[in-house]
């Protein structure tokens, strides 16, 4: 059996997160925008809130939680794995012929470390050759940290009819999305259970698509954003991929203002439980235009898809593909607080089951919205994590649900 999720909404059963580590240490006001931050969160923080926000998703739901690190020292017990990865690390910095002599000296734990966290010059020097380092200063990185890697949700999404690995606008996340992918294509939890939708090729060009702009509608069809992250081609390839395998007959193409708080199709809405949304309002209007990819009747044994520009906005196609839909909002909050929320991800939360998510404390007033439908709300600390902007959803990449009856 492949991997698959048919809904966005019932009941968690597995899921896979990173619990941010030394790579949010790495951190500086000097070196923040460089590795795509904002701020400097406090690590200490950030891992307390992420066990409270894992605590949940055990306790309230009883799904397992696979983590991202944990995962991936088992799969670099295979030599050619985790030479691949550390050569690939390396060449970030232009110094991929380095791999060979770095593997001499670090332990598989420490490679474990190296790929996440990152390694400097000055914690190797002495252990290597000091003509491989004459060049290096001392603080600069072998291996660049990836201080991201806690939204787990950007690197991969699980569909109807199998997996996307994404592939990331911005090259410094690239290797966050290739380790998940190692971890999927070795690990033995997983590797006889893929089925790659995209991408189908390898090489460099790949048009990017990030998993935060995927969402499942239905079984029968898909919304994905087209957005600052997201290519309009990929979008393409994806439908015709999926269409193809005969899974999904509709794949949405919902273009969206490129603009950082519109990051992902995710930021815009969520789905809550099988006729109900959470959306921030002035998101749902900021939609540009939709099209939609269906099959094109023809007799011939390939299978071709076409285009179509709709005219309708995001809300009624939200109706036409979710019955008796329910859109729940922040339209009677001040405009004040609901741009507040919305650059905190308010509509960003993670949905374990029916009618029950996972919301940072912070967004209050989204949070009162959602309790007043009858949605269970189940809040964490968010002080830190927050600062990455990146709500729940973005911090989960659910694995497995229960079958929706």
């Amino acid at each position: 059996m492949h991997l698959t999720l048919d809904t966005e909404f019932a009941t968690l059963k597995q899921v896979l997160v990173h619990r941010p580590g030394r790579e949010i240490d790495r951190l500086t006001p000097y070196n923040k925008h460089l590795l795509l931050f904002e701020d400097v969160p406090y690590l200490e923080e950030m891992q307390r809130e992420h066990d409270v926000f894992t605590q949940l998703i055990r306790e309230k739901c009883g799904a397992e939680v696979y983590y991202f690190d944990q995962l991936l020292e088992d799969i670099l017990e295979d030599n050619e794995v985790r030479s691949n990865l550390i050569r690939e690390a390396l060449a970030v910095s232009r110094l991929g012929h380095l791999s060979d002599e770095l593997l001499g000296v670090l332990t598989q734990e420490q490679c474990v470390q190296a790929l996440i966290a990152g390694i400097k010059v000055h914690e190797v020097r002495g252990r290597m050759s000091a003509a491989a380092l004459s060049d290096l200063l001392d603080l600069a990185f072998l291996i660049p940290p990836c201080p991201n890697l806690y939204f787990q949700r950007d690197t991969a999404a699980i569909l109807p009819g199998g997996m996307i690995f994404s592939s990331m606008r911005l090259d410094q996340r690239q290797r966050e999305s290739n380790m998940v992918r190692q971890i999927f294509e070795n690990h033995p939890l997983f590797k006889d259970k893929i089925h790659q939708i995209y991408p189908r090729t390898t090489h460099n060009n790949t048009p990017s698509i990030e998993g935060g702009d995927v969402i499942i509608l239905s079984n029968k069809a898909v919304a994905i954003g087209c957005s600052e992250r997201t290519d309009e081609k990929a979008v393409y390839h994806v439908a015709k991929n999926l269409i193809a395998d005969g899974l999904i007959e509709r794949v949405y193409e919902i273009h969206l203002p490129k603009k950082r708080n519109f990051m992902h199709l995710d930021t815009v809405f969520t789905i809550l439980d099988k006729n109900r949304v959470l959306t921030y309002p002035d998101a749902l209007q900021a939609v540009q235009h939709i099209s939609v990819y269906t099959r094109k009747e023809e007799n011939s044994e390939q299978v071709n898809i076409k285009r179509k520009v709709l005219k309708k906005n995001l809300r009624e196609v939200l109706r036409m593909e979710i019955p008796y839909l329910e859109i729940i909002g922040t339209d009677k909050v001040s405009q004040e607080y609901a741009l507040r929320e919305q650059w905190f991800d308010g509509a960003n939360v993670f949905t374990t089951g029916p009618g029950q998510v996972i919301s940072y404390n912070r967004n209050k007033h989204t949070n009162k919205a959602l309790k007043d439908y009858g949605v269970e709300v189940l809040e964490m600390p968010s002080s830190e994590l927050s600062r990455g902007l990146g709500g729940p959803r973005c911090m989960s990449m659910p694995i497995a649900r229960e079958a929706v009856v």
